[in-house]
Parts: structure tokens; C-alpha cells; sequence
């Protein structure tokens, strides 16, 4: 929206110009024409025109005191409606305030705003510089819209019957030829080619370049050679633009044999390569993944007298990174530096993307700033690299803020950006800020995907919500879309992790009737449901199966079972699955390797887990952190921890970072042994390598701390008990802890060096909130706030959850308002829960105050009325407050699925 301004007009008072709201209409119909339809303007305030009209007026308008305040106000929308709703004005008038007001910084005319000034030349005979002005009409087109509005426009000028005639020059003709090329809009340049022949203008060598370029630019070089031919026919030479677009051509055609062939006989045919040429067979190359020899070819540039261009050496940057040459592609890009080749918009997005890949994000936001220091505008896919960059790391507050800074920059995130954020969101587990980002984007009128439905319905499906998932699934049936094997490979795998084994086959087996063709990721996600389940003899059927059908299992199928008859002990079976996998060319993985290293080392066997490991290593396989702590944790279970910690020391070596589970198998090890301080020493290089510890860890060092204070207790009293009798189990260390035992936790970890932060507390509050613990987590709660610290969403959430379960609702509707006060969103099941025993307790006052609350925090409506509304009131027979709270939605303007409101009348209905 624009500012209101305030502008002085000669004899009258100041005037607020207040900003109207926005509707679309159409212009008036232009005089040369009775069936084209103007594109859709937004108006400005009619007196803005008709003040601008008064200022037009004055022989000297351009000196005018009132038309410097009016100027900022003058939009392409403003010129429109000046010329349309005058079209009588003086020709010479409007063509120089056309041109007056082009000058200003930022403005650009419309080809509405063309349209109309060439009406009021062509009117007047201007022939001469309505021929520019149409010329420029063409190059403003910024979209489909414009250069299909612009093309019916000026064919209405070019009919013999109009009475305003302006017919075609060859130069429009390849211009606008050009336009629609730029567009790949191929079937409208054959009819105005088809056109121009009609006009009998003879095409010159740029019109048919022109036709060449557009089907070498889809990658149809036989339609392209037939024009290459017309240049031939019309006694023409093919010039370095044809050969270079034929380059492209055979590239776009993955022909790049056919391209390189071209490249050599360019010299022969006396036509000289340039830039384009080189860079468009270097990326064609590269595309190919014949990447050396890109760079073969660059390193040849010289020998035509050719340098490479920003874009030529953001192609090979591209394809090394690609190729993980990362060492090649950093040097190329300091190198283009050094030449004074400055990097553009792509070039630091390519760069960007890859350290946001690596994880260095400390060195892409540098790199941002940097691009924007030199004036460069970031696009949308500069900021989707770093945004995929986080989510896939689960840092969604720093995805956030580069979000914001979208926003702040003008820059509009497309489907990319929010698919991003909501694969971000379901990957912490937080579903209700996922489906929050699609409230934002059907606001923003982008449409959702299979791929945004997708990742919800996983999403859901991870947090044990089916009956969402299966919501969301109708959603996108609703909407269009069909789902795929993936999308059901996600139903079947959770139905499996919820032991729901046969409803999981049911729907394997309904596949067909869908449409859907059963492939290895379905096939592997039902067999690792089968062996779960302990049914290895059904998961061996459905492998067989697999093969009946065509359906080559994947290394994924093979692990499901590998892993099943490890945990059958069935080890011998498993080896001689592994050796049929290699039989039928499954290539085994590092996961397929893990599988039997730790059934290996589980039954005490280290040399045949070792033989394995050098044999994963020289099979090219890389070991991971999962197989490294195998063994660590292998070690630290016969109290080796001299092995245990050689292997960290192995696997640090070879680049693998030890992660929360590795250090707290080392820390538990330590503790058993009673050497508290080397436990607390492993916390410290948890916190150095900017590893966070995970409940498990705190909860083992709580375990260990309450022993060694038991030990000293009976110490004291002569007694000598407690080293003989095993102290309570970890899943109990939480339902014994007090306050007291969390600040002897901090004393330890600050005499260490490891200063408690907000994940420290965060855990402890879980754990203990898990456990129902909500005395001692609420001093914990109250201690961080007291030391600075703002909880988190999850520390809220663990206490509001806790206190709903123990039937605590008057804290947990503080809870609930605090979270919401601070921008936090409290778990919809905890609200539920909430709302339901309000009206229960008859408290309807409440419930609506704290329902018109989370209406206005962002949530899915939709996800509100399933969670809230039908499995909350509706299934707790609180019909008449279901009612109410629909009411409040609808009042509040909150719209719903179609479908989603099917449901709540049918169960208000009690249908």
C-alpha cells in the first residue's frame, strides 16, 4: 500500500491524500480497437488525476511548484488513467510528460500506460516517434500477461480495416519476436512469423536468429535447422549467434557430442566463437558431468581471444561444487575476483548454497552481506539456499530471521521457500508451526503442492497424529491433488510403527485400485513393518514378491530384513542375505554394514565386527557416527574405556563428529566406575565441539550425582551397602530428583566449565515433566527466569502438557496466555484438553477468551477445528460448545476447508 502524502496545491489549504484501498478494474477501450481486453489497472485517487490534468495545463507544467510534491505519489496506474480518461490531451504534451516522468529514479511505464499514449499519437498522425513509443511498449513487457496484452494491441493496429492503421516494421516485427522468445512462447511467434510472410516484409538475418534461438532454447534442433535452412535459402550466412544457439540446442538436447561439434566447426565456416558460444558448450559439459572437460574447454578461451564472463565462470563454480570439488570451485571463484570478474546475483547464490550445504553458515551469511555491500540484490533462490540450509539442520529460528529479512528487503518467498520452512518445522517435530506456514502461504495466493502435503503428512505421521495425516490427505484430494507412493509409503511405514501391521497391508494391497504402482520404498517400509514385528517369514514373502513384480528391492528392503534376523539372532541367515544382495547387484550400504557390525559386537564378537568394518571401508563405503558409536558403545559396556575412547579419537580423525549419544555412553561409563570427574570432563568437550547434551545425558549425570551422595551418606553412617546393590534405573531418575540435586548438577558443570544454558534447563524441565514431576520443574522454570534465561517453546509446552494430564488448569490456562503473550504456540492436544474440561467445569467465559486467543497466534484453521473442535468438544459430546467456537471463527472471518466444514456439521448434526 502506499504512504498517504501530503501535497501543496497553489491557493488551497494542505491535503492528506489518504491511500484507498486497491480494486481492480479495466481501462477505458482503446480507440483502435473493439475486442482487445486492457489489462487490469489499479486506480489512484481520481483527484490525483484530475490535479495532475490542472498542472499539464500550464505552459511551463514542468517548472510547476505542486508537481514536485506530486511526483512521489505518480504511479504507472496514475499515467493510465491520466491518458484514458483524456484522450483528447494534447499529443505533444503527453508524449513529453511521458517522457519527464520516465526519468524518475525507479519508475517504469506499464504497457497499459504505452497502449494508451500510442491511442493519442497515432490519433494525431505522430507516426515517427510512435514507432519508438511501440518499440519500448515491447521491451517494458515483464510477464506473459504484458506481452500477450501487448501483442493483441498492436495486431489491432496493423489490420488494413482499422481506421487508425500503424502497420508493422521488420523491426517491431523482431522485436516482438524476440519478446515471445524470451518467454518460450513458441506457437505465437510462428503465427506473427506466419504474420510478417502475410505482410510480404522479407525476415532479415535477427528474425530468423531470433526463430533459431527460441527452439534451441526448448531443445528442438530439427524445428531450429529448418530456419537455419531459410537463412541459407534467403542468401544468408549463418552468423556466430546461429551457431552458438544451435550449441545451445543440442545441450538443451542432452547432445553435447552433436554441441562439441558445432563449437569445432564454427572457425571452418569463417564464423569467430565468442563468450556465449564457450560458456554454452562449458555448461553443457558440465550438465553432462564431463566436468574436466568444461574445464578443459575454459582453459581454452584465450586461443579465440575470448575471456570468461561472470556467467561462464558461475558455471564451473556450479558444476564443482556439484562434483564435490570444493577446494576446485572456491579457487575459480577467487580467481574471477582477482581478474576483476565481479561475481553477480547467481554466482554468490551458487556460493551460498554450497557453504549452506556444508553447514558453514557463518561464512554464507558473510557472503550475503557482502552482496549486498556492492549493491546487489539478493533473489528469492539466494535466500531459499541459505533457508534450505537451516531447516535441513533444524535451525528454525535462524531460518526465521532470514525470513524476516525477506520481508525487509521486498523480496516475496515462493513455493520453495515455504516448502522449505514447513519440511523445517515437521523436522523438529513442531507440526503446528508447519501447518501455520501454510496458512502463510494460501495468504500470499501461492498454491500448494504434492510436496507441501507431503511433508505435512509426514510431519504428522512423525508425532503419532494419523488421524491429521489422513485429514491432510483428503485436503489434497480436495484440492487437486493426487498422492503418490511416497505419500503413501509414509501411511504404511507409520501404521507399522504403531503396530498396526494388518490396516498397514490393507492399504499396500488397495494400491492398485489407486493407481499407484507398489515400488521399493513402499515394499521396504512394509517389510521393516514385518520385521518389527518379529514376522520374518511374511517380510521374506513380500521380498520375494518384489521380485515377481519387477520390482528390483533396494538396499533399504535388504536392511529391513538383514536388521529382522539380526534381532533373531539369526546372524549366519543375515550374511547370506548380504551376499544374495550383492548377487542381484544391491550395492550394500553403510547402513547395511552397521546392521551386522552391532549384531557382531552384541554377541561379544569384535574381530568379525572388525573384519567388517575394513571391509566396509575398502568397499568405498565411509563409516558414519552411527557405526563408530556402535562401538564405543560396544566398549564402554565391558568398561574398555581406553578402546572407547581411541575409536571417538578415530572417528574425530576421519571427520566424523561424535554426537549427544556417543559422549553420553562415554559419560554413563565413566559414572559407573565412579570417576565422576572424567564423566564431567566428557560434558565439557560436549559443550567445546557445540554438541548439546540430550535429557539422556543429564539424566545419567543425575543418576551418578544422587549415587555418589548415597555412597557418602552411608559412608558416614559406617555402612557399606550401596556399592553392592544397583541404584535405581535411569527411567526412574526423574521421579526421584529434587530441586536441590539440579543445582548440585550445576555447581558440578560450572566447576568444569560448562555454564547451564537454556537446553540445560529445557531437559531437566522435560524429563521431569515426562514423569509427571511438576513441583521440582516448576522451580526449575522459575530458577532460569530468575537467571535471565526466556524458556523455550518446548520447556512451555512440557509444563502446560503436565499440568493438563495431572488436571492442573488453572496453571496450565496461565501457561497457555504466557505462552501466547511471549509468541509462543502452545500445543493444540494441551488446548484441547484445556477447552474440553472449561466447558466441562462450566466455565464457557474462559474457554472463549483463551479459544479467540490461539485464533489470532497464527495456527491452521483447519488443524484448530480437527484438534479443537471434532476430536475435542464434538467427541466429548460438548455439542453446544463445538457450536460456539465455530461461531467465533466464522465471526472472525477464519476460513476453513470445504471439506473440514463437512465434518463439523455432520457431527454437530450427530450424522
Amino acid at each position: 500500500m502506499r504512504k498517504s502524502k501530503v501535497i501543496i496545491y497553489p491557493g488551497k489549504s494542505l491535503i492528506l491524500l489518504l491511500q484507498l484501498h486497491l480494486h481492480r478494474h479495466h481501462l477505458k477501450r482503446p480507440i483502435c480497437s473493439s475486442s482487445i481486453a486492457p489489462l487490469p489497472v489499479d486506480p489512484d485517487p481520481p483527484d490525483l488525476s484530475s490535479q495532475l490534468l490542472s498542472i499539464l495545463a500550464h505552459p511551463s507544467w514542468q517548472k510547476h511548484p505542486s508537481l514536485r510534491n506530486l511526483i512521489p505519489s505518480i504511479s504507472p496506474s496514475l499515467v493510465s488513467s491520466l491518458f484514458s480518461n483524456n484522450p483528447n490531451l494534447d499529443p505533444q504534451i503527453a508524449l513529453k510528460f511521458f517522457q519527464f516522468i520516465a526519468r524518475k529514479p525507479g519508475f517504469k511505464h506499464s504497457v497499459q500506460s504505452h497502449s494508451l499514449l500510442l491511442n493519442i499519437l497515432i490519433r494525431s498522425k505522430f507516426f515517427g516517434v510512435s514507432e519508438k513509443i511501440r518499440i519500448s511498449m515491447i521491451k517494458s513487457c515483464i510477464s506473459i500477461d504484458d506481452i500477450r496484452f501487448t501483442l493483441d494491441f498492436l495486431r489491432e493496429m496493423n489490420r488494413d480495416s482499422n481506421e487508425h492503421k500503424f502497420k508493422f516494421t521488420i523491426r517491431t516485427y523482431n522485436e516482438l519476436l524476440m519478446m515471445l522468445s524470451r518467454f518460450l512462447m513458441i506457437n505465437e511467434m510462428k503465427s506473427v512469423y506466419a504474420e510478417m510472410l502475410s505482410d510480404m516484409l522479407e525476415p532479415n538475418i535477427y528474425t530468423l536468429n531470433t526463430m533459431v534461438n527460441a527452439y534451441c532454447k526448448m531443445g528442438n534442433v530439427v524445428a531450429a535447422d529448418l530456419y537455419v535452412s531459410k537463412i541459407l535459402q534467403a542468401g544468408l550466412r549463418p552468423d556466430t549467434f546461429t551457431y552458438t544457439s544451435l550449441i545451445l540446442g543440442h545441450c538443451r538436447n542432452k547432445d553435447v557430442n552433436s554441441a562439441y561439434n558445432v563449437f569445432k566447426m564454427m572457425p571452418k565456416k569463417g564464423c569467430r566463437r565468442n563468450e556465449v558460444s564457450y560458456t554454452n558448450l562449458i555448461h553443457g559439459l558440465c550438465e553432462a558431468r564431463r566436468v574436466d572437460e568444461g574445464v578443459s574447454v575454459f582453459k581454452k578461451m584465450k586461443e579465440d581471444d575470448c575471456y570468461p564472463t561472470v556467467r561462464t565462470y558461475t558455471v564451473i563454480i556450479d558444476a564443482l561444487f556439484e562434483n564435490d570439488r570444493k577446494l576446485e570451485a572456491i579457487n575459480f571463484f577467487n580467481e574471477m575476483r582477482n581478474r576483476g570478474c565481479e561475481p553477480n546475483v547467481h554466482t554468490y547464490t551458487v556460493m551460498i548454497d554450497s557453504m549452506s550445504k556444508e553447514r558453514k553458515f557463518d561464512e554464507s551469511r558473510r557472503l550475503l552481506n557482502e552482496m549486498m555491500e556492492k549493491g546487489l540484490v539478493p533473489s528469492v533462490a539466494t535466500y531459499n539456499a541459505l533457508i534450505d540450509g537451516y531447516c535441513k539442520e533444524g535451525m528454525m529460528e535462524s531460518a526465521q530471521e532470514i525470513l524476516d529479512l525477506m520481508h525487509s528487503n521486498n523480496c516475496s518467498p515462493n513455493e520453495r521457500t515455504y516448502n522449505e520452512l514447513i519440511c523445517g518445522f515437521c523436522k523438529r517435530k513442531n507440526v503446528h508451526k508447519a501447518m501455520s506456514v501454510l496458512n502463510k502461504m494460501l495468504e500470499h495466493r501461492l498454491t500448494p503442492n504434492l510436496i507441501t502435503y507431503n511433508s505435512l503428512i509426514h510431519g504428522q505421521c512423525k508425532v503419532g497424529h494419523l488421524d491429521t495425516a489422513y485429514r491432510l490427505l483428503e485436503l489434497m484430494k480436495e484440492n487437486g491433488l493426487n498422492p503418490d507412493q511416497w505419500t503413501y509409503s509414509v501411511f504404511i511405514d507409520t501404521l507399522c510403527k504403531n503396530k498396526r501391521i494388518e490396516e498397514a497391508r490393507v492399504l499396500f494391497n488397495s494400491l492398485k485400485d489407486k493407481g499407484i504402482k507398489e515400488n521399493e520404498v513402499i515394499y521396504s517400509a512394509l517389510i521393516n513393518g514385518y520385521c518389527k514385528a518379529g514376522r520374518i517369514d511374511d517380510a521374506d514373502s513380500l521380498l520375494a514378491k518384489m521380485l515377481t513384480e519387477d520390482c528390483l528391492p533396494n538396499s533399504s528392503a535388504y536392511n529391513a530384513l538383514i536388521d529382522g534376523l539380526c534381532k533373531e539372532r539369526k546372524v549366519k541367515k543375515a550374511l547370506l542375505l548380504l551376499e544374495q544382495m550383492v548377487q542381484k547387484g544391491v550395492t550394500p550400504t553403510v547402513s547395511t554394514y552397521t546392521i551386522l557390525i552391532v549384531a557382531m559386537l552384541k554377541g561379544g564378537d569384535f574381530d568379525h565386527a572388525h573384519r567388517l568394518f575394513a571391509q566396509m571401508v575398502s568397499s568405498g563405503n565411509q563409516p558414519d557416527v552411527y557405526i563408530y558409536t556402535a562401538f564405543v558403545h560396544s566398549y564402554c559396556g565391558t568398561g574398555n574405556l581406553k578402546e572407547a575412547e581411541d575409536m571417538m579419537a578415530r572417528m574425530v580423525e576421519s571427520g566424523v563428529m561424535p554426537d549427544a549419544l556417543t559422549y553420553t555412553l562415554l559419560i554413563d561409563a565413566y559414572g559407573c566406575l565412579g570417576l565422576l570427574h572424567q564423566a564431567f570432563d566428557v560434558l565439557k568437550r560436549m559443550f567445546d565441539t557445540g554438541c548439546d547434551p540430550s535429557h539422556h545425558t543429564y539424566s545419567f549425570l543425575i543418576k551418578h550425582l544422587s549415587r555418589e551422595k548415597l555412597i557418602k551418606e552411608d559412608n558416614n553412617a559406617g555402612l557399606d551397602l550401596v556399592p553392592n546393590i544397583s541404584f535405581v534405573d535411569v527411567a526412574d531418575v526423574w521421579k526421584t530428583m529434587e530441586f536441590e540435586t539440579a543445582l548440585q548438577l550445576f555447581d558440578k558443570m560450572l566447576e568444569h566449565g560448562c555454564s547451564p544454558n537454556v537446553n540445560t534447563y529445557g531437559k531437566l524441565i522435560i524429563g521431569l515433566c515426562k514423569v509427571g514431576s511438576v513441583g521440582v520443574a516448576q522451580r526449575l522454570f522459575d530458577h532460569m527466569n530468575e537467571r535471565g534465561m526466556c524458556p523455550s517453546e518446548d520447556i512451555y509446552n512440557s509444563l502446560l502438557n503436565c499440568c493438563c494430564e495431572l488436571g492442573m488448569y488453572g496453571d496450565a490456562v496461565r501457561l497457555a496466555d504466557a505462552m501466547m503473550e511471549h509468541g509462543h504456540l502452545p500445543l493444540l492436544e494441551s488446548l484441547n484438553s484445556l477447552v474440553c474440561r472449561l466447558y466441562d467445569e462450566g466455565n464457557k467465559v474462559k474457554a472463549k477468551v483463551l479459544f479467540c486467543n490461539l485464533l489470532h497466534c497464527g495456527y491452521n484453521y483447519d488443524e484448530v477445528a480437527w484438534k479443537i473442535l471434532i476430536d475435542g468438544l464434538l467427541n466429548c459430546g460438548l455439542t453446544d460448545g463445538c457450536s460456539e467456537l465455530l461461531g467465533i471463527m466464522e465471526a472472525k472471518g477464519c476460513q476453513i476447508h470445504p471439506q473440514t466444514y463437512r465434518m463439523l456439521i455432520e457431527g454437530l448434526d450427530g450424522t
